[in-house]
């Protein structure tokens, strides 16, 4: 198999500017990338991903995603199932909210108590997700065990605020875009398409000293198929495309060396 990236699991947060709960999912998204879970999660930047970002995209479809979404128009689940498949797993920050019973987030761009609440709860769901899309064992993150903890943290947090307002900082979200799958645009009969890992599929035939040839395209294709789907009917064109590509990538591994 090609040397791709470790698994992980894409977080893709709504961000909506219009309501606090966009703001909740953008902070919860940062909460679990930066400190509950990083080195198993990478953000997927949803504007980039709707402009047409390759790398987004393809991530999307490679690996599991969570959507967060602030309220029930889950736009952030809308687009990703559109663009590249149905996600793992969803959280809306509204649903979550009733579940919990915690009072309504207010502010925009900064939360007030109750905003900050949804965070920890939203946050500490969406790690309990990540768990169980990476099949690691949940120990005390139960969702039941998530939530408590969460309302006990951000009871902590709100304390600490009370006594020590001025020490209160506004988070500004940051987007950390790119997922690190390698893509490539091909033309096949005629028609553009995005081939998921194929620059990492063509090094690694090149480094068997596999040549160009009716042999090594049928074991490219089988390969290929693997990270994309590839209709039966055309996949005497996908072998065309490919043998036309490699055979490009091969002469000037070839010319390079």
């Amino acid at each position: 198999m090609p040397d791709l990236p470790k698994k992980k699991v894409g977080i893709v947060a709504c961000s909506g500017e219009e309501l606090p709960e966009g703001t909740v999912t953008r902070l919860a998204a940062l909460k679990v990338l930066e400190q509950l879970r990083p080195a198993d999660t990478v953000t997927i930047c949803l504007p980039l991903f709707l402009a047409g970002g390759e790398g987004d995209r393809a991530f999307a479809r490679f690996y599991p995603t969570v959507v967060v979404d602030g309220c029930d128009k889950r736009c952030a689940a809308r687009a990703t199932e559109m663009y590249s498949g149905k996600p793992a797993a969803g959280v809306v920050v509204t649903d979550l909210v009733a579940e919990c019973a915690l009072d309504q987030p207010e502010g925009k761009r900064r939360l007030n108590e109750a905003g900050q609440r949804a965070v920890e709860v939203t946050a500490e769901r969406v790690a309990v997700l990540v768990d169980d899309l990476l099949g690691k064992p949940a120990g005390h993150y139960s969702s039941e065990g998530a939530i408590l903890m969460a309302r006990q943290r951000a009871e902590m947090v709100a304390e600490a605020e009370v006594s020590q307002p001025e020490a209160q900082e506004e988070v500004v979200a940051t987007c950390s875009c790119g997922s690190g799958i390698p893509v490539q645009k091909v033309a096949v009969d005629g028609h553009e398409v995005t081939l998921i890992a194929l620059p990492a599929i063509f090094q690694q035939f090149h480094q068997a000293s596999k040549q160009p040839g009716e042999e090594t395209v049928n074991e490219l294709l089988e390969v290929v198929k693997i990270y994309n789907a590839v209709p039966g009917e055309q996949e005497d064109a996908y072998r065309v495309a490919l043998l036309r590509e490699y055979a490009q990538f091969y002469e000037k591994q070839e010319v390079s060396a």
